[in-house]
């Protein structure tokens, strides 16, 4: 089972992108499911219904988030109705939307978590929730997690915690793909994060101007999506449908 797991979709720009990237994308490593982290696909930041909806359109076939899930109230509603579209699971019980969703491919069920980090960010201990989060999806064979965090450290730590007990790990958040993809020693795909989808020169995705004007400042500043070359970045599991482990990984960096 070839899984493709896409970094944090930056705006319209790297919406754009991987509209005109990820078909070619599935046919050439012959993906049979998509994953994509959506917190930032909307124009500014943060993710609304028609900018989900896009990222569907594009080949997506399911959708994380981060620490920007609900930036923009529209989404709230969605979250709750869609399993399609998950948020980090350690955060509070009670917030719009669930942090485990199950695809059902037939000859095997795909079960994806999504969880937040500590380090900088809100919600119940990552560790701890992940275990919860293991028994609502026992039944599947192919077992994926999205770790949205800051600390390289932190997502390292829950890669060695989980091996052996899901198919991969992979970070989201910082934007910046990390060159570490690996398979650790009990057959869990590994890579601490992704990358993203967005402007080549830009700060995380981001007019570079905005956040000079907001670190001289401090001041609350509007966040653009400047145009221009865009990448896509993300990694290849694939992924032994009866033992649930990688048995191959690879980091795709794509411009232009």
């Amino acid at each position: 089972m070839v899984i493709l797991a896409i970094g944090d979709v930056v705006g319209v720009p790297g919406s754009e992108y991987l509209r005109c990237r990820l078909p070619t994308i599935k046919k050439q490593y012959g993906v049979d499911f998509c994953i994509a982290n959506g917190e930032n696909s909307a124009a500014g930041n943060g993710i609304t219904p028609d900018s989900a909806d896009y990222l569907f359109s594009c080949g997506v076939d399911l959708i994380t988030t981060g620490n920007h899930v609900y930036r923009r109230r529209e989404i709230y509603e969605r979250l709750d109705s869609c399993h399609d579209i998950i948020r980090p699971a350690n955060y509070y019980a009670g917030n719009p939307g669930k942090g485990v969703a199950v695809a059902d491919m037939g000859s095997v069920k795909i079960g994806v978590i999504n969880l937040a980090g500590n380090a900088f960010m809100d919600g119940d201990n990552p560790f701890t929730a992940v275990d919860g989060c293991l028994d609502e999806i026992s039944d599947c064979r192919i077992k994926l997690v999205d770790f949205h965090a800051e600390a390289t450290g932190e997502k390292r730590a829950l890669g060695f915690y989980l091996d052996g007990r899901v198919s991969a790990v992979f970070g989201t958040h910082t934007h910046v793909q990390t060159a570490d993809e690996q398979i650790l020693p009990d057959g869990t795909g590994y890579i601490t994060d992704l990358g993203m989808v967005g402007t080549v020169q830009s700060v995380l995705g981001v007019a570079p101007q905005n956040i000079i004007t907001k670190l001289k400042t401090g001041m609350p500043t509007r966040f653009e999506n400047n145009s221009g070359e865009c990448m896509l970045c993300g990694c290849i599991f694939d992924i032994d449908k009866q033992s649930g482990k990688t048995v191959d990984i690879q980091r795709i960096n794509i411009r232009g």
